[in-house]
């Protein structure tokens, strides 16, 4: 049913080195299931299977999986090759240092360096040559994909201590706290995610198999799809439940559930850089978004099965979420916006 939704920021953030190339941008969001009208709406948010499918495509006509924002070209089945060399990995410290290993044979090479002191571990970022990368997506995307690999690869997402980025804050820096659940620290010395050193020595549980059918949709879905099971963000998001016609879980019981005091459940989420009531909006946001993308559902109705009594706090709400009313963002979609 309802998934977490991705920005339109980077949607148009991936299309920018396919711009220059020469593709027809609004032709290969249709392919992929996006209205070009919807962008138009500042706040408009995609689903995150919609979004993985344009990844797919983009890398796949362009034959480049830095998407023409890199120093180089990166011919597709570059990113298969490299997990094929790190599935017989016996840790995730072997994993990442084969994986560099790996990137060094490219020139000029891009990939993320293990550095490990007493306690921690830190993937620092390393590009040679200059990059196209105006909106920083060619360097988010090298962070969450290394990131997500790991933690796909031990079974358990890898938490973070905390993210630096060596250039300024971006406009669209806000939703850096989604992606990297963790202490964001911009204008740094490098771009780098550290994490307790412990995550180097837990093994790779997947098979070759697995590998297989991982990259089927591999690494769009690492964009896309975040593993949040272990963090308590995506635990609250599991016990609220998709069903907001009933009255939702009180966080008292919440953190009963988690087996946490509630003091304690609220320093952690502040440490995941997000709250109680932001989880619950975010999830009736998405839930939205979602309905009005089918046609059969009504509007009073979408308002109803996401939680208000009310259909004119709905429409409130949803303006607030995304600056537009429900039926406007409908219209969006279906590509039928006013000039």
């Amino acid at each position: 049913m309802s998934e977490l939704t991705v920005s339109r920021h980077f949607v148009e953030a991936a299309l920018i080195g396919a711009g220059k190339a020469g593709f027809d941008t609004r032709a290969l969001l249709r392919e992929a299931g996006i209205s070009p009208d919807l962008l138009r709406i500042e706040m408009a948010r995609v689903s995150s299977t919609q979004y993985s499918r344009l990844m797919q495509i983009i890398w796949n006509r362009m034959e480049d999986e830095f998407m023409g924002l890199g120093p180089r070209r990166c011919r597709t089945g570059t990113f298969a090759t490299m997990c094929a060399l790190v599935i017989d990995c016996p840790n995730l410290e072997a994993v990442y240092r084969r994986a560099f290993d790996f990137c060094r044979l490219f020139e000029p090479m891009v990939a993320m360096k293990l550095e490990v002191d007493d306690q921690t571990a830190r993937l620092e970022t390393v590009i040679e040559g200059d990059i196209q990368d105006p909106m920083y997506f060619f360097r988010e995307s090298i962070l969450v994909i290394w990131h997500r690999l790991g933690s796909w690869l031990i079974g358990q997402p890898v938490e973070l201590l905390k993210a630096q980025f060596s250039y300024p804050r971006p406009p669209h820096g806000d939703e850096y706290r989604h992606i990297f659940h963790c202490p964001l620290s911009f204008e740094a010395g490098k771009t780098a995610l550290t994490f307790d050193k412990r995550f180097l020595q837990a093994p790779v549980i997947r098979d070759k198999p697995e590998m297989r059918q991982f990259l089927k949709t591999s690494p769009a879905d690492l964009l896309s799809r975040p593993d949040e099971s272990n963090t308590f963000t995506g635990r609250i998001r599991a016990l609220i439940g998709r069903d907001f016609t009933r009255s939702l879980p009180d966080f008292e019981w919440i953190a009963a559930e988690l087996h946490t005091s509630p003091q304690t459940l609220r320093r952690r989420l502040k440490q995941e850089n997000t709250s109680f009531q932001e989880i619950k909006d975010l999830l009736r946001r998405d839930m939205a978004i979602y309905y009005l993308s089918r046609p059969d559902l009504p509007i009073n109705d979408i308002a109803f099965r996401v939680g208000f009594t009310e259909p004119s706090t709905f429409h409130r709400a949803f303006k607030k979420w995304t600056g537009v009313t429900p039926g406007a963002y409908r219209e969006g979609e279906r590509g039928q916006l006013p000039d």
